[in-house]
């Protein structure tokens, strides 16, 4: 944090020993202690929160990288379904179309053979 070397500590403590003498020194060092542990738990708290930001937004546009792959990768899957879903639609038409004409020559076969059994009934 600081770039503070033993000589400019000893220097410090000589300055602030003759300006507030013996008996003010102790308790003056140990208010500069409380000050200084707090400040360094709210930069180190400050920098946990920032990281965890950044981290976030990492996550979040890796994630948004992720979901675009697989959407691309499902849209490609999905052509081929899609191809044959218009195929399939066309010839379920064809057979809904085909099931009454069906129905009617299986009628009229019907009637047919019906006319047959009441000829030879007669």
């Amino acid at each position: 944090m600081f770039d503070i070397g033993f000589a400019e500590l000893l220097v410090i403590g000589v300055v602030a020993l003759l300006v507030l003498g013996p008996e003010k020194l102790p308790l003056a060092a140990k208010t500069c202690g409380l000050w200084l542990g707090r400040i360094r738990r709210s930069v180190n708290n400050i920098q946990r929160e920032i990281n965890e930001e950044l981290r976030v937004e990492e996550l979040r546009r890796t994630t948004a990288m992720e979901k675009e792959k697989l959407d691309e990768e499902l849209a490609e899957m999905r052509k081929p379904f899609a191809y044959n879903e218009s195929d399939t639609t066309t010839s379920s038409n064809a057979t809904q179309q085909a099931a009454p004409q069906a129905d009617k020559t299986g009628d009229e076969a019907g009637q047919a053979n019906s006319v047959k059994k009441s000829a030879t009934d007669d």
